[in-house]
This record gives C-alpha cells, sequence and structure tokens, in this order.
C-alpha cells in the first residue's frame, strides 16, 4: 500500500527549546528538523508516562531529572514502544515487554545531556571496559561495539564517561553493547512548560482551527441531519468543539456494554444528546468467540449496527468524526468525506484526520477541553475495556486499576482456551488478540 502523505518529521525550536507544529517559532527562530519513525504520531508523554520514565532512570541512574515537556513518538515492536524525544533530542526507547510484563529503557545519545550531569549511579568509565579503552586509544571507534565487561557492572542501560566524551549502552549478561558515542559538553538550556508550548504554536492551533471549521461548515451546508460520533476520546472531544464552533452541537455515543467506567462518566458530565446502546456482548461472543485485532466483528455488530438503526429514517446524515491518519496504517488512507460502506445514507467528514496526537493534545489544552481521566492514568486509546487492539501494556493497566473487570475477560479467555485447545501461557502473553498470530509475537 502507497504511504500516505504525512508529515514525517518533527520541527523544534533550540532558542525556545520546545516542539512546533510548523517550522517557526512565535519567537521567530527557525525550527530543527527531528525525523520521527512510523506511523510519524508525536505526542506529549503525560502523567503515567512521566512515572514509568522517571522511574526506570532512578532505578538505573538514581536520578529522575527530565524536562517538563517530553514527546513520544509511537513505533514498531512486539508491544508499546515509543521513540522518546527532550530536549530536542533522541532521549531514548521506552518498552514494554508482554512476556515479562515490564517496562524497559534504551538510551540514545540525546540522553547524556539530560542525565551525565545528575546521575548517581549507572556511569562507568572507559577503564572499567578494557577492550574499549584499547580501541578507544588506538583511534578506533566504539559505537555499536560489543565487549565483555567484568561481572560488578551494573545490568541495563549505562553511560560510558572520558576525556570529554561520552556514550550509552547496554550491560546484559557479563557483556557491554555501545550502542552511540561521540563528544560531550555540559549545555544549559531553558525548560518550558506545556503552556509556553501552547503560546509559541498559537497562530499554528488558530490557523488548524479556523480549516477544521471551514472544512465543517462547507460539507455539512445545507444537509438536513448533522452529527457528531463522539466516541469518550481525545480525538472526538476535539472534534465536537470544532463542529460546535461551526454551529452544530448534536452528538452521539454508542454505548458498546463494554466500556470503561471512567468513559462513561465522562460522557455524563458532557451531557451527550443521544446514548444509542449494542446488544449484549457476552451473548455474541458466545456464538462467534473474542474479536480479533484481524477479526473485529465487535465494530460492526457493537458499534455500527445500534448507529445504523437510530440513523433509520433521517435520510442522508453527515457524521463528523475525529479519525486521524496518524492512529493506525489502516486509517493511514482516510479520506476527508466517505459514504459508510455499512450504511450508505452516512457520509463521515473527517476535519482532524491530517492532525498528530500532539496538535489534538495543544488544541485541548489551549481551549481548556475536558479529557478523558482514561489518559492520565497511561492509556493511548480508550475504547472497550478488553479491546484486542489494546497494547499488553494497556491491559496490564486494565488489571491494576479495574482488577474485577480483568479477572472476568481471563476467565472467559481461559475458558475459551480450554474448548479451543489454546495454551494458558499463550494467552497470558496476549495471542488471544489475533486468529493468525503475527511473526513479530513469535519467540
Amino acid at each position: 500500500m502507497r504511504e500516505p502523505a504525512v508529515r514525517k518529521t518533527l520541527y523544534w525550536c533550540d532558542a525556545c527549546n520546545l516542539p512546533l507544529l510548523g517550522r517557526k517559532c512565535a519567537c521567530g527562530t527557525e525550527g530543527r528538523a527531528i525525523p520521527l519513525l512510523r506511523p510519524y504520531d508525536a505526542r506529549p508523554a503525560l502523567q503515567a508516562d512521566r512515572e514509568i520514565i522517571t522511574g526506570l532512570l532512578r532505578r538505573h541512574f538514581g536520578t529522575g531529572d527530565l524536562p517538563a515537556v517530553v514527546i513520544l513518538n509511537k513505533t514498531g515492536g512486539r508491544d508499546r514502544n515509543d521513540l522518546i524525544i527532550a530536549n530536542g533530542e533522541r532521549f531514548g526507547w521506552l518498552s514494554f515487554d508482554p512476556g515479562s510484563k515490564r517496562y524497559s529503557l534504551e538510551l540514545a545519545f540525546g540522553a547524556v545531556s539530560c542525565l551525565l550531569h545528575a546521575a548517581t549511579k549507572g556511569v562507568i568509565g572507559l577503564s572499567d571496559v578494557p577492550d574499549a579503552y584499547r580501541d578507544v586509544a588506538q583511534g578506533r571507534r566504539i559505537g555499536g561495539k560489543r565487549y565483555p565487561v567484568p561481572g560488578h557492572l551494573p545490568e541495563g542501560p549505562v553511560l560510558i564517561q572520558w576525556e570529554g566524551h561520552a556514550a550509552v549502552g547496554t550491560c546484559r549478561e557479563g557483556f557491554l553493547k555501545v550502542k552511540e558515542a561521540g563528544k560531550y559538553s555540559p549545555s544549559h538550556r531553558p525548560d518550558p512548560d506545556w503552556d509556553r508550548v501552547i503560546s509559541a504554536n498559537i497562530s499554528t492551533l488558530k490557523n488548524l482551527e479556523r480549516s477544521a471549521i471551514r472544512f465543517i461548515r462547507h460539507e455539512a451546508a445545507g444537509a438536513s441531519c448533522v452529527t457528531v460520533s463522539f466516541s469518550g476520546g481525545k480525538d472526538s472531544t476535539v472534534a465536537m468543539e470544532l463542529a460546535r464552533r461551526a454551529g452544530y452541537t448534536d452528538a452521539f455515543f454508542v454505548n458498546t456494554g463494554m466500556e470503561f467506567p471512567e468513559t462513561l462518566g465522562f460522557v455524563k458530565s458532557l451531557g451527550i444528546p443521544h446514548i444509542l446502546h449494542a446488544g449484549d456482548f457476552w451473548r455474541e461472543i458466545e456464538k462467534a468467540g473474542p474479536p480479533h485485532k484481524d477479526d473485529r466483528w465487535c465494530c460492526e455488530r457493537q458499534k455500527l449496527s445500534p448507529v445504523k438503526e437510530w440513523m433509520k429514517g433521517k435520510g442522508e446524515c453527515i457524521t463528523i468524526q475525529g479519525n486521524r491518519w496518524y492512529e493506525s496504517f489502516a486509517r493511514s488512507g482516510l479520506a476527508p468525506v466517505a459514504r459508510n460502506p455499512f450504511y450508505r445514507l452516512q457520509v463521515n467528514i473527517s476535519p482532524i484526520r491530517n492532525w498528530r496526537a500532539l496538535e489534538v493534545f495543544l488544541y485541548s489544552w489551549w481551549r481548556k477541553l475536558p479529557q478523558n481521566p482514561l489518559y492520565a492514568l497511561g492509556f493511548e486509546r480508550v475504547g472497550c475495556w478488553m479491546c484486542p487492539a489494546m497494547l499488553e501494556s494497556e491491559w496490564e493497566l486494565v488489571r491494576r486499576i479495574h482488577p474485577d473487570l480483568h479477572r472476568t475477560w481471563m476467565d472467559f479467555l481461559m475458558e475459551w482456551g480450554r474448548k479451543a485447545g489454546i495454551d494458558r501461557g499463550a494467552i497470558l502473553a496476549g495471542a488471544w488478540r489475533w486468529k493468525k498470530t503475527p511473526p513479530k509475537m513469535h519467540g
């Protein structure tokens, strides 16, 4: 499939030390380009994200020192795998292992300026790695090489320091893998907060808003039925605000029967005019088995069908939705206007299709929009609490926050797996999410 025309670069103002939505900061500085990784979606590190990262930093380096503004770029992997961007540099990668249910941190060279001055452990000298010391003395590079090390060195990510140089690497089972090395000198940068980021990007935010409102008014002009599809998530919250500013206030929410309590409370607080109810999910899975990433029958039966029934008799209806290109590869070719193949009288329009999560959050904070509390708890997406599209890291969050819901679903899966002859260990590792397990989940 041909890749859509998405933005693959994040711009950074080095003078203000903050991310830019465009190429130029309000201070007049031209932004420096930082290449992003597929699917190129950048988002702020929220409270729970920062707690995970700072917890790992304290464990390995004795410091939780991070700037106020940290960006995460979702990347490919077995589960959660985020590129961390701080101070306009690649800081490292935060990963979750679905087998061990643990997070790990791999540093990039950009972490050196944040950590080296504050670290109280996890810093080793070149003399601790004799073979690397010899290579440096002979003018050879050490980046990308693997060296045997004494057993007393700490396991996990480490910083290596010597004579105006530094490197990042990982010690594991008696070996040090040096990732990147280079010259190092301490730097002192501003530490702005997110309010400062908003003010630096206010012109772009206003342009995004004007463009989206103009799009909604153009596509909905003359329609007798215009409504917002509200999911309870950040994207549809922004879409609903833009629709309101365009003059449209009708909205509906589909209660699939498997919504988080937090989402239901959030929806109730907003006074959404129409609450639609799906059929009995548990009756459906008795017939069809659990939904999978590659067979999401639940979307049609629990989401699309109630909307279709509700819209019957209304004629052609324009639905304003918060779908975005950057959410997933499946949505990366999302058209601005599309007739719903499941119900041809529904026309979906997507005013924020080309927004990244960074734009969504900054716009929400600028306009002081309410937000589903699940984001602050660590969820990247909100939806059904047992959705197969949920990351295993998010499923672990469900176990901690709602152990009763987690236990209910695991009891069902174990009984279903027993009847289907599926190994218990495979279910615990999340293999139930696919009908055909992808290669990345093997081994």
